[in-house]
């Protein structure tokens, strides 16, 4: 120890013995592993990192051992300075924490989940104060908050201290011009940025160049998700520029922007430099037949891809006719939707030779196309070339009894298929059991949609004959709605057989808009029956007529076992 140092100190304050020196030595080190410990606990709590913290803890205590020789005034000083930083850091958090506990939500140091919260304007300024001490955040989720449209501008100043976020979801946030310019300026500071989600956010329309302009060359976005927000085709001209610098796309969503298809032979020519693209969502976009053609001619580029929906395009029929056959080149496609896209008997015949070579086709979705159901039953029953498929949507393709054989037919090899949706389609009433075979082999099936079907007292026979058997043990979905052609006796044959369906969440069989009909003996089963449903959440009845006391029935059940029930 330096002795003038000494000798000052002597002459500036009393002369302390010995043990004062020690005790009071003791005294500090006590105090400050007992600060140590507290600041431990609470970094515990607010998610830090507990080997950084400590790590400082021992720093303090080796200064606090350096300087404890050296000087009271100068280790207490070390103290403090520490104190004062973690009981910042501490209280940063806590804010956190307090304001996530407002909206029911638990703070998390990477995930900000506030979707549909009734965010206000005064909120995301109040986030956006927060984000210094949310720097390891990477997930930030404000969907469904339409009140906080035209606040953004006060939340992304703040982006800044939050250069790690790789998610961010604004979907359907009532966002406005401004907000688009915001957040395209704030680009710049969340350079990880892999998915942005704007759908549903039509003022989005018309501005998209403040947004788009600030894309990075490198862009690293995964994600593009623009559903819905009235794009124009100036719009779709910006998202052309830039689209091409996203190398590492993998899912893009533009459906119901009905501008786009003017657009989409430059698009096309951009996505082609999309190799990693592996989701595309056009649905409703305005596509037509020679959209169709242009669009198909980039699948070759795409060989990752496993999802395309074209459907709601209904100018698009015989757009497939020749452009069907490039679909074999997505070798690895899981999802085909084409539903209501008013395919043409060529088109039909094309996807006819060619939807049986994509062999890991799991969901196909072309319902809504009435020239399927009159043509050949040959598309259906080449379907039993795909082993995979569990999803089957053949809803109003007005079938006739021989292409809903062939479907039946092929349903049999279907062994993975866990929903089929025959909705709309008048033969099959009388027909279901032609559907016996496949009830009897799909024993994972979990949704069985049969609405305004024409069914009769035999199609719920076939129904209750399988639920007894032990066939339909899986199934959770059961839609047996606008069948106002079953009379009472069917309905008596399910509903006796019910408990079988152990399973079941939902049930319809609600009558058609314009009828009304009284209730018969099938209600007395119906009210024994569901209480021995203990997974059934949503019971729909509309249009029957119900006496106060049957109302009053259905409303115990409702009560006791926490059972949706829908009648008028």
């Amino acid at each position: 120890m330096d002795t003038k140092g000494s000798e000052k100190k002597k002459e500036e304050g009393p002369k302390k013995s010995p043990f004062d020196l020690i005790f009071g030595q003791i005294q500090r080190k006590k105090s400050e592993k007992g600060k140590s410990s507290i600041f431990q606990v609470k970094s515990f709590f607010k998610g830090f990192d507990k080997d950084a913290a400590k790590k400082e803890n021992e720093k303090n205590e080796q200064e606090l051992d350096q300087t404890s020789t050296s000087g009271d005034q100068k280790s207490e000083n070390v103290v403090d300075g520490s104190a004062n930083e973690e009981d910042a850091d501490t209280s940063g958090w806590w804010k956190v924490a307090h304001f996530m506990e407002r909206f029911g939500k638990k703070a998390d140091i990477h995930y900000i989940n506030l979707n549909n919260c009734e965010l206000t304007a005064v909120d995301i300024n109040e986030l956006g104060s927060l984000m210094p001490f949310l720097l390891d955040i990477e997930e930030i989720d404000l969907s469904w908050n339409d009140l906080i449209g035209g606040s953004l501008k006060l939340m992304t100043p703040h982006f800044n201290h939050i250069n790690r976020l790789r998610i961010l979801n604004l979907s359907n946030c009532g966002l406005t011009s401004d907000d688009t310019t915001a957040l395209g300026e704030s680009l710049q500071f969340i350079p990880k940025l892999q998915v942005l989600d704007l759908s549903w956010n039509n003022n989005v329309g018309g501005t998209l160049s403040r947004l788009s302009q600030h894309l990075a060359d490198k862009c690293e976005l995964k994600t593009l998700s623009l559903t819905e927000c009235n794009l124009t085709a100036e719009d779709v001209e910006s998202l052309v520029l830039v689209v091409g610098k996203m190398s590492r796309l993998e899912i893009l969503d533009l459906s119901e922007n009905k501008e786009l298809g003017s657009k989409i032979k430059n698009l096309t020519e951009e996505l082609k430099h999309c190799s990693c693209l592996s989701v595309l969502k056009l649905r409703s976009t305005g596509l037509h037949r020679d959209s169709v053609q242009y669009l198909s001619s980039a699948f070759q580029y795409w060989p990752y891809l496993r999802k395309l929906d074209l459907s709601c395009n209904k100018a698009a029929g015989g757009g497939f006719r020749e452009s069907a056959a490039r679909l074999t080149s997505f070798k690895q496609l899981e999802l085909l939707d084409i539903h209501q896209c008013c395919l043409s008997a060529e088109d039909v015949a094309a996807l006819t030779q060619v939807i049986p070579l994509l062999s890991n086709l799991q969901m196909l979705d072309i319902s809504s196309n009435k020239t399927v159901g009159l043509s050949p039953e040959h598309l259906f029953s080449r379907l039993r070339f795909l082993p995979k498929l569990k999803s089957v949507n053949a809803s109003n393709c007005m079938l006739r009894k021989q292409s809903f054989a062939g479907l039946a037919e092929a349903a049999r090899y279907l062994t993975d298929l866990q929903m089929l949706d025959l909705s709309w389609n008048k033969c099959v009433g009388g027909n279901l059991k032609l559907l016996t075979e496949t009830l009897h082999s799909a024993t994972i099936l979990q949704s069985l949609l049969l609405s305004s079907c024409n069914l009769v007292t035999q199609d719920l026979a076939v129904l209750a004959s399988a639920a007894q058997a032990g066939h339909l043990d899986s199934l959770k979905q059961l839609d047996l709605a606008y069948n106002d052609t079953v009379p009472d006796e069917g309905w008596s044959l399910l509903f006796e057989s019910i408990p079988a369906l152990k399973n079941i969440a939902e049930l319809d069989i609600s009558l058609r808009p314009a009828s009304i009909r009284d209730c018969g003996p099938w209600f007395i089963h119906l009210l024994s029956n569901i209480p021995k449903l203990p997974m059934l959440k949503e019971l729909g009845m509309q249009r029957w007529a119900l006496s106060t006391a049957e109302q009053q029935q259905l409303s115990r059940i409702h009560m006791e076992h926490n059972i949706s029930i829908h009648y008028d």
